[in-house]
């Protein structure tokens, strides 16, 4: 029996995941807003605010290896070296998504300019992109929770669905800006 002052490890875990889906909806939204609502005025950007980019293409790809990386190491039973692998995916995503809105926030929506068949090639990768990744960030830190509480076998589960929702968002991230890199000079 529990205690009166103390929830149970499902009403716990009802509390964490109705926070988390309510801080991604409002997460979701902000950017969304940042950066469909914020046109670029044309003005040359700062030179420190030209790397975001690719510090975000980079940081999306550190994300996706740690995440390989993390998956392999608890596969080979590796359950300190997957530790450090996650966190590292996780903290590559967070220092991604600060500097995304930093980016965003002063630069606005960048255009993609490719013609032809590239175009809705490219558009589809940044619509699942941009869909998933509003799957992936409260699959993650759901997932992330579970591990922290000590419901392993439940965070095995889950995270059965978040590494790949993950791994693609982190990936995708990438393509977007080599797309935009090479169709935009």
């Amino acid at each position: 029996m529990t205690p009166a002052n103390t929830a149970s490890p499902e009403a716990s875990s009802s509390k964490a995941l109705a926070a988390i889906l309510a801080t991604s909806v409002v997460a979701s939204a902000f950017l969304i807003a940042l950066v469909y609502a914020r046109r670029s005025d044309g003005t040359p950007d700062a030179p420190w605010v030209q790397v975001l980019p690719a510090l975000n293409a980079t940081l999306n790809g550190t994300s996706a290896l740690c995440v390989v990386l993390g998956v392999r190491a608890i596969k080979q039973r590796r359950l300190e070296t997957h530790k450090r692998w996650m966190l590292g995916a996780f903290f590559a995503s967070l220092f991604f998504l600060i500097s995304y809105i930093a980016y965003h926030a002063i630069h606005g929506d960048t255009k993609f300019l490719g013609q032809g068949a590239i175009r809705p090639a490219y558009f589809f990768v940044l619509a699942s992109h941009i869909l998933l990744s509003m799957v992936a960030l409260p699959m993650v830190l759901f997932t992330f929770f579970l591990s922290l509480t000590g419901r392993l076998a439940t965070h095995k589960r889950i995270a059965r669905w978040t590494f790949p929702l993950w791994t693609y968002v982190s990936v995708t991230g990438v393509l977007v800006y080599v797309l935009l890199r090479t169709f935009n000079g």
